[in-house]
């Protein structure tokens, strides 16, 4: 099989946490709700903060979507759709990134769901994806493991067998190298949270310079009107 003549060249893609969930979201919701697809931004905000089928389960706000948005646009793996009341949008993974169906399936599924095994990754993609069976999902994961340079390097590796485990994980690369013994022992990193929590942390900051602004304002309005302000005798 080839790539379809007007895919671009494939190029390295490293995403944040918050990036991936955005753009499988969206990959998810173009398979399994093609009837609200492409989505409103308050529909991708809710789809990314589900607490069904998300590892990490995740509390991000409008403003950490928007900024997603903006970056996968400008990396041409998001599109705006034209034609609609209100802004919709819908990913362009596949050209984007440069790989077939089958591994932009498997993809999207290990960014919403963290590391599984290739039995895992075939129930979860019923509804995305019908495999004929494992050894089909697995073939795809190795192809992904083993791309080449050229084609911009691996996109999955898979995990040592972690203990007391009867099958290794596969794991997605599209935020960049990930720690395999850390993942593997179970301790998946929740990258995702982390960026949520900076987010967060930088939000109450301007709201905090904003309120500080806003007071100063307030002050000296009553300074002027020779009153008191709010709150004080």
């Amino acid at each position: 099989m080839t790539l379809p003549t007007d895919t671009p060249s494939p190029v390295s893609i490293v995403l944040t946490a918050i990036e991936a969930r955005v753009l499988a979201t969206l990959m998810e919701k173009a398979r399994t709700v093609p009837d609200s697809y492409p989505l409103s931004l308050n529909a991708l905000l809710l789809g990314c903060n589900q607490k069904s089928s998300r590892d990490p389960v995740t509390e991000l706000s409008e403003a950490d979507i928007t900024q997603a948005l903006e970056t996968l646009r400008e990396r041409n793996l998001v599109r705006e759709a034209s034609g609609a009341r209100v802004p919709r949008f819908e990913h362009n993974f596949q050209r984007g990134v440069g790989v077939f169906e089958q591994a932009a399936v498997l993809l999207g599924l290990l960014m919403l769901r963290g590391p599984q095994t290739a039995a895992e990754l075939r129930l979860n993609a019923e509804r995305w994806y019908r495999f004929a069976d494992i050894s089909s999902v697995e073939g795809f994961l190795e192809e992904l493991q083993d791309r080449s340079d050229e084609k911009g390097g691996p996109l999955a590796v898979k995990l040592p067998r972690a203990p007391g485990a009867r099958e290794q994980r596969w794991a997605h690369l599209l935020c960049g190298p990930v720690d395999v013994e850390t993942v593997a022992s179970g301790g998946v990193a929740a990258s995702a949270g982390a960026h949520s929590a900076q987010a967060l942390t930088e939000r109450v900051d301007q709201l905090e310079r904003e309120l500080a602004a806003l007071r100063q304002t307030v002050a000296a309005l009553c300074a002027e009107l020779g009153v008191s302000p709010p709150g004080q005798a």
